[in-house]
């Protein structure tokens, strides 16, 4: 009887486990449909008030235990829930152009770093490989070393193999980093069950079930999020720059497209926010304006050709000089004396890239001012004309290049309302360091400019008032509380040591993995039944113990699957079919040995003991190969590769269990109860 019991318990004991560790699946699937439901039901209300309380009446019943479910739920892979494939991949290349020192970059480095992106277009080779064979190719024989380019911090220590370590290092800690990065920001988003893997030298692999949104995730993985704050230099010096940029090239004969032209007929007003342009006194007028006329007498197309052709670069954007403490602004062109004072920049959207050509040009950036760089709004002014014609326009900002303080201070950031304008900002929090310099920054340059400047964009550039105490400061400009809120998500999550790049990307409709689901679940119930029908066509009652054990096979894999918070696929479903054929496999291997000792004469007890010992090796020796495939499967493979594999190795250990122990557990059960005779199918010829 105590023999009994203990095959009672192998027999009984994984269908009790299963249900309950698959009974949070069945459960969320139940709550799924209540749910849908219940949102058909809410459409269906008088009025709004009414769907949301209907909804929100569910959820407060129905909430907590939803979530619950869903959490120890089988997961369900992108195949058969729809969501989003990401590849991403890290800007390697980027992080070593940083990490040299800007005043040292030339030609010869620039050239270097293109060859290096070049190559690395086609290749998983590590880009610092391709970069220091590059540069050997490259800058050594020119007689540049890294040492010419790179900082190590202490002149002793300088040398190549100092270098290529600390390179070494930025590199391997921008890729972990990264990863972890998005792994916060993908959580902070609210995505359940993501799949995200490194994959190779600087590729991040990402399975995002549920997801649809294309724009929205494309923005939230590839926002470096460099927060800095830079000090505005919208000033007499910059507006200088900008006439001597002129003069070099009309001097070369460059000209701007008169499309491009900023200077026409139509005045566009500033910023929204800023306040409306006024005339000047008699006085000030003055003060800026040339007394002499160079354009009298001209026709208006003429005047225009000649200032384009004078002015090639200023021409293409607009020109403010702000007067007075109440910050109004007029419009200056570059024909007249420039005063010292703040000035104010926009340009048309379509001149950006000719103006970011120029800009960019050797003997052009060193016209500007030492350690000033431009950097434009993150957001356009749809403005319109006098015409009626909608065009886009955004200011742009001469700022202090080295920041006065950057990102790794945050320590929180929330979405909030705007009360004075109704719009959307972005709350930071500082640690104790970043308060106290903020403070500092703050107090020194009260009446001035500070830009808050992020992924190289000006989100907002506030003139200080007053000295900021307790580490409090927003970012403003956000369209809607969509755009605030993956802001908080991308400040809170922290920011890319080195920018990512999104290289392929495949959305999976969630009607097509219904389908898929539909069309697995058809053929493993198709593959099951035929299976079952052979093993108890040709073995009988030998037979019904095999697809009773199949049974509970199948069941182990699913429930091995959610304790282990695994991923179902549709190769998955694959591996599950493949299981299914190896696992009466097995069954069938044992019943033959029963039937050849049988035959021989022994006993029905002794004929099943002797089955089941000579069979075992066997069993043992073909299932662990296919293990052992299956693991390399698993480790090197990748996505649905992996999906198989998962189910195949779950497959193959619940087979071991099913086939060897619960097969006896049933046979031994029903000759212990006195049975003379066990069908094992038709006997075994002699011949």
């Amino acid at each position: 009887m105590k023999g009994n019991f203990g095959k009672l318990v192998t027999i009984l004991l994984p269908l009790i486990v299963a249900a309950v560790v698959l009974y949070p699946t069945y459960k969320a699937s139940q709550l799924e449909k209540s749910l849908g439901q219940t949102i058909q039901e809410a459409s269906q209300e008088k009025t709004a008030a009414d769907s949301l309380e209907t909804v929100q009446n569910w959820y407060r019943e129905n909430g907590e235990e939803f979530s619950t479910a869903k959490s120890r739920r089988i997961k369900l892979g992108l195949d058969l829930r729809g969501g989003m494939y990401v590849t991403l991949e890290v800007d390697v290349a980027k992080l070593i152009e940083e990490t040299a020192q800007k005043e040292a970059i030339d030609e010869i480095f620039e050239e270097v770093m293109t060859a290096t992106r070049e190559e690395i277009k086609d290749s998983d080779e590590r880009t610092l490989d391709v970069f220091l064979r590059k540069f050997e190719e490259i800058a050594t024989p020119q007689g540049r070393s890294l040492i010419s380019y790179f900082d190590v911090g202490n002149v002793r220590e300088a040398s190549e193999e100092a270098i290529i370590e600390k390179l070494e290092e930025n590199a391997a800690s921008a890729i972990d980093q990264a990863l972890e990065v998005i792994r916060q920001r993908i959580d902070k988003y609210g995505v359940s069950e993501p799949n995200i893997q490194k994959q190779g030298s600087r590729r991040i692999l990402l399975e995002l079930p549920g997801v649809t949104n294309e724009a929205e995730m494309r923005q939230l993985l590839s926002t470096t999020a460099r927060l800095e704050f830079n000090l505005v230099k919208n000033n007499q010096d910059i507006a200088r720059a900008f006439k001597l940029i002129d003069e070099r090239l009309s001097e070369s004969g460059f000209t701007s497209n008169t499309e491009e032209v900023a200077a026409n007929e139509t005045e566009i007003a500033s910023d929204s926010s800023s306040e409306e342009s006024s005339t000047l006194t008699e006085n000030e007028n003055e003060e800026i304006q040339d007394t002499t006329n160079e354009y009298e007498g001209l026709s208006q197309e003429e005047a225009l050709a000649k200032y384009q052709k004078e002015h090639p670069f200023t021409s293409l954007f607009y020109s403010y000089y702000i007067i007075g403490e109440d910050r109004q602004m007029q419009p200056i062109d570059y024909t007249i004396n420039l005063p010292d004072g703040e000035y104010f920049f926009q340009i048309h959207q379509d001149s950006i890239p000719k103006f970011n050509e120029i800009l960019s040009r050797p003997e052009i950036k060193n016209l500007l001012p030492y350690n000033i760089k431009v950097a434009f709004h993150a957001k356009a002014n749809e403005l319109e004309t006098e015409t009626g014609e909608k065009v886009s326009i955004l200011n742009f900002y001469a700022l202090k290049e080295e920041p006065e303080l950057i990102g790794d201070v945050i320590t929180d950031a929330r979405k909030d309302m705007d009360q004075t304008n109704n719009s959307w900002v972005v709350v930071m929090g500082m640690n104790t360091e970043g308060s106290e310099r903020w403070a500092t920054i703050t107090g020194a340059n009260v009446g001035k400019q500070v830009a808050i400047v992020l992924d190289g964009r000006v989100y907002s550039a506030p003139t200080v008032q007053q000295k900021i105490s307790g580490g409090s400061s927003q970012i403003s400009g956000m369209e809607n509380v969509k755009e605030a809120s993956l802001l908080e998500i991308v400040l809170k999550a922290g920011a890319l040591k080195a920018p990512v790049q999104i290289i392929e990307e495949n959305v999976v409709g969630a009607s097509l993995g219904q389908d898929s689901i539909n069309n697995g679940i058809q053929s493993s119930y198709i593959a099951f039944g035929l299976v079952i029908l052979f093993m108890l066509f040709y073995y009988m009652r030998g037979g019904l113990v095999a697809d009773m054990a199949l049974f509970i096979n199948i069941t182990l894999i699913f429930t091995i699957l959610a304790s282990l918070k695994g991923t179902l696929t549709l190769p998955g479903i694959a591996g599950v079919i493949l299981t299914m054929g190896m696992a009466v496999d097995a069954n069938i291997l044992i019943f033959e040995r029963i039937r050849e000792e049988l035959l021989k004469g022994r006993s029905l007890k002794s004929a099943i003991d002797e089955g089941y010992k000579n069979a075992r090796s066997a069993i043992f020796d073909s299932n662990i190969t296919t293990l052992i495939t299956g693991m390399i499967l698993f480790y090197f493979g990748s996505g649905m590769i992996k999906g198989f594999a998962l189910t195949l190795v779950y497959g193959i250990l619940s087979t071991l269990f099913t086939a060897i122990v619960v097969t006896r557990a049933f046979i031994a059960l029903s000759v212990s109860s006195g049975a003379s005779s066990f069908s094992f199918g038709q006997p075994k010829n002699n011949s």
